[in-house]
């Protein structure tokens, strides 16, 4: 085995640890769902319709999924239990496919951007700091030059865990006082990106405004700022979510897509939780590429999303 295929493997053996918790929780469910049942009906598909809504899909897509379920099975006349699980992954994996963009191919950032400009969202406590330290650290694995800008003026703990992470990772972190204008924290991280040629300028946002106005109204001013120094920034607004609140993460993704226009979530903490089916339901319900998944503590516990990947670590190969 080469050196690639043993960190490719090392990667799957981390994903499949991560899900570990919620595809026990998933088939322990599916079991009891189809337990003395030897072909699907409509009480199989009532009790499933349950499995995955607590699991975490949430509604919306857990009834697309039984709406594509309910036509193979009136197609093919006779469906057995033992064709359920078979049946349910290439639909969740088709969902997958309808609702994200083409998967990365890794840690990089399109290279007629200087710098480029990545600005992260998403309330305090969902990891957001340490995804961006993360990020930084896996760019520079790339050999990538990285700035952060901590914008996150409003916790003096935000602006100091952003400095932990610039010395643990070896990239420069643009910071003011506590209560400073984030706009123009944002402003000064990007011009020095900017003036040192760097590759990518990654800001925190705080997390905590008082309304959805004030978060549109300062994020607004954020972008505002730094499309004067760049025409195009931020070339990518990445909203975290922690994946272990399941449904609290829904309504996250709906205040943040609200308040601004996000291109990219990173949903995190999927290793201590059997809510991992939140990725499936976000990614159907927003249509918002899901790029990166946290699967633990370290550093390269942040995995870039990949489809296929998920599903065969979910389902099992």
């Amino acid at each position: 085995m080469g050196l690639f295929d043993r960190f490719t493997k090392g990667k799957k053996d981390t994903l499949d640890k991560g899900l570990e918790k919620t595809k026990e929780s998933f088939f322990s469910k599916i079991t009891r769902a189809v337990a003395g049942k030897s072909k699907v009906d409509d009480e199989v598909l009532d009790q499933l319709e349950e499995v995955l809504v607590t699991s975490d899909v949430g509604v919306d897509t857990t009834l697309k999924v039984i709406e594509r379920i309910e036509d193979r099975v009136a197609r093919d006349k006779y469906v057995s239990t033992d064709e359920l699980t078979s049946i349910l992954r290439e639909e969740i994996a088709q969902l997958l496919m309808e609702n994200n963009s083409d998967d990365l191919s890794g840690f990089m950032v399109p290279g007629n951007k200087q710098p480029y400009v990545i600005m992260v969202v998403g309330v305090n406590g969902v990891g957001k700091t340490t995804t961006i330290g993360k990020l930084a650290w896996q760019f520079t694995q790339k050999g990538l030059t990285v700035y952060l800008g901590a914008a996150d003026t409003f916790r003096a703990a935000a602006v100091e865990q952003l400095d932990i992470w610039g010395q643990r990772v070896g990239v420069p972190v643009v910071k003011q006082k506590m209560g400073a204008d984030p706009a123009s924290v944002a402003f000064d991280a990007v011009s020095s990106a900017k003036a040192h040629n760097a590759d990518v300028v990654i800001i925190d946002t705080a997390g905590r405004l008082h309304n959805k106005v004030n978060l549109m109204n300062e994020l607004t001013k954020i972008k505002q700022v730094m499309g004067k120094i760049i025409p195009d920034a931020p070339h990518e607004v990445l909203l975290v979510l922690d994946g272990s609140t399941g449904q609290n993460a829904f309504e996250q993704a709906r205040q943040f897509t609200a308040a601004t226009e996000v291109t990219a979530l990173a949903i995190t903490k999927l290793d201590g939780t059997a809510k991992g089916g939140v990725v499936i339901g976000i990614s159907d319900q927003f249509r918002i590429p899901v790029k990166y998944i946290g699967l633990g503590e370290g550093m390269e516990d942040l995995q870039v999303f990949r489809r296929k990947e998920f599903v065969d670590s979910l389902f099992g190969e």
